[in-house]
């Protein structure tokens, strides 16, 4: 990660500022707003056994709730045991663009960075 992020107040995830704005544009390109927030997920699957997903959705009653002024992180209790301490990032350059999970609780990535297990 080139930019340091500092973890929100639940100390669930840091969101680096070029992601934050890299997500409040397409927040307001897809005019998304009242209780829809950015889903970030786990599910199985992937070379390393799971998968990081995000995906816009309505807030639901269990999830964990991260404000980033303007728009909501989201959270499901079960995705949250594997995405504790991550950094999400955006990235533009060279090699591609796009959003880069940083998880230090990762014991095994794959070479695309899009799998991961614990």
């Amino acid at each position: 990660m080139t930019e340091a992020a500092a973890l929100d107040a639940s100390g669930l995830v840091a969101i680096t500022d070029k992601a934050k704005a890299e997500i409040r544009t397409i927040f307001e390109r897809e005019e998304k707003d009242g209780d829809v927030g950015l889903r970030l997920g786990v599910i199985g699957g992937g070379c390393s056994g799971l998968s990081y997903e995000m995906e816009f959705s309505q807030r639901r009653p269990d999830d964990s709730v991260i404000d980033c002024g303007g728009f909501m992180v989201l959270l499901d209790p079960k995705s949250t045991i594997y995405l504790k301490g991550i950094t999400l990032d955006f990235q533009d350059g060279l090699q591609g663009k796009g959003f880069v999970f940083g998880n230090p609780n990762a014991t095994n990535t794959c070479g695309c960075g899009e799998s991961f297990s614990v």
